[in-house]
């Protein structure tokens, strides 16, 4: 049985979808003004983690994540550069879509910009005005949140202690505007040369809250399964949806709220965010280390536990990737001198280690219990490939079960290129062995050394000696 953890009851719940056998889910996605940092990446590599658990359940998932494409800082750094806001957009949007193909993200179902749904948005301002949940001020157009009943209950803050917080943060003329300070823009007014589209409240553009809620329900339905983000998202981005779909629709909005922890960096633990300027962005990070074990650190770590980000905590991410591989290795080596046939034990035992990974994954996503699993999976294989007898379809068992439960995690298992075309290297493998048969162990050692330094990787087994590139 599935459980999520739901923040809206802060308990563990039972997981059943709206519709059985399909899952909607709906994860906010960047302000597309920069480069994202890796405290981004960790919510798009965890909820792609939880989209192929889902997947490996059974249920079809309709994935859609956003892009932010209008708003004040893409403004800011747009007029910064001397570019339109849509150029702006689109250089991110397409880094975006590469940083997160090297981290092997699979392709939302839907990635709707912001822009794209305009019309939608006013008519769904338009509701809520009917509604007298919204009202208009001097071309911005703000929502009561005090008529909304339930607001404040996500982030389980009092109304009041929410007041308190909002007048600190909002301008003189915003208290001017706003009946209350709680209350939040759902349409704000252009400023002379801002980019702005027309409405029957005059030239303007959204505000950041209501642009989620029109798309969510847009493409996924007025309930949807899940709604996912980080934890800076909580309140007031999350909270603020809340209050204007059910506002808008009269039904629940989100079955299962899921939010996912921070990254944090340095001796402090601080939070990794752009505002802070101690940001690491995901298009620098990957030119020195490989994605797949940027992807590995993030994915084997319980979404709703913080990330410490270290150069450390990276090395030892990467030295447990290279473990699992050079098991996948062994085992695709052994398969030249296999014997035909399966062996019981080892599908037995496969299949007990594939339930213990479920049960793991099944308790709020899991993933470092699940990880556990494959370590001990890893384990077994091992044994298992250095015996003197191996049987080929057992070989295949162990390979194909390695390769389901590390995708969940987003990793690839590709073989290690075992075979060499240069024959040179061939001929130093075999006059190294030949050095080995007659005890000359010097010569052995300096072969060796002479094929790492060309990046050749030499393992010796009672098979024989097995090489690989580095």
């Amino acid at each position: 049985m599935l459980t999520i953890y739901n923040t809206l009851t802060r308990k563990k719940e039972e997981f059943k979808p709206l519709h059985p056998g399909v899952v909607n889910m709906y994860v906010c996605g960047p302000t597309v003004y920069n480069y994202i940092h890796i405290g981004n990446a960790r919510s798009a590599i965890a909820f792609d983690t939880v989209r192929r658990y889902l997947e490996f359940k059974g249920y079809q998932v309709n994935y859609v994540s956003n892009f932010t494409d209008v708003d004040d800082k893409m403004i800011k750094a747009a007029a910064e550069q001397g570019i339109t806001v849509p150029q702006l957009a689109d250089k991110f949007i397409k880094a975006f879509m590469e940083d997160t193909a090297a981290l092997n993200i699979e392709p939302a179902t839907k990635r709707p910009r912001a822009t794209e749904s305009i019309p939608e948005i006013i008519d769904f301002i338009k509701v809520l005005i009917e509604k007298d949940y919204a009202y208009v001020k001097d071309g911005n157009v703000y929502y009561r949140t005090r008529k909304f009943k339930h607001y404040g209950e996500l982030s389980g803050q009092s109304i009041d202690d929410l007041e308190t917080g909002a007048s600190e943060h909002i301008t003189a003329e915003e208290i001017q505007q706003k009946e209350d300070p709680l209350d939040f823009a759902l349409w704000k007014a252009a400023k002379p040369g801002e980019i702005n589209w027309d409405s029957p409240w005059g030239q303007g553009r959204p505000g950041w809250h209501i642009e989620c809620s029109v798309m969510s329900t847009r493409y996924l339905g007025k309930t949807i399964d899940i709604h996912a983000g980080g934890q800076d998202l909580q309140f007031p981005h999350h909270e603020n949806e809340i209050a204007q779909s059910e506002a808008e629709t009269g039904q629940q909005f989100v079955r299962y709220w899921m939010h996912n922890g921070f990254v944090t960096i340095g001796k402090d633990n601080e939070k990794m965010s752009k505002s802070l300027h101690n940001f690491i962005t995901v298009h620098d990070i990957i030119k020195h280390v490989d994605p797949q074990v940027l992807r590995f650190f993030m994915a084997t770590t319980q979404y709703r536990r913080p990330i410490q980000y270290s150069e450390a905590n990276l090395q030892d991410a990467q030295n447990n990737l290279e473990h699992i591989r050079n098991t996948y290795d062994n085992l695709t080596y052994r398969q030249r001198d296999a014997q035909n046939g399966n062996d019981d034990e080892v599908a037995q035992r496969v299949a007990a280690f594939t339930q213990q990974f479920i049960t793991a994954m099944d308790d709020d996503i899991n993933v470092q219990n699940g990880i556990a699993t494959v370590y001990e999976l890893v384990k077994y294989a091992n044994v298992y490939a250095q015996k003197p007898v191996v049987k080929a379809e057992a070989l295949k068992t162990l390979k194909q079960e390695l390769e389901a439960l590390l995708g969940i995690f987003g990793v690839r298992l590709e073989t290690s290129n075992c075979e060499i075309d240069d024959q040179a290297i061939k001929d130093l493998i075999s006059k190294r062995n030949q050095a080995r048969a007659a005890k000359n162990f010097a010569l052995s050692d300096q072969i060796r050394d002479e094929l790492k330094a060309q990046g050749i990787i030499l393992e010796d087994t009672p098979q024989g000696t097995r090489y690989r590139k580095e």
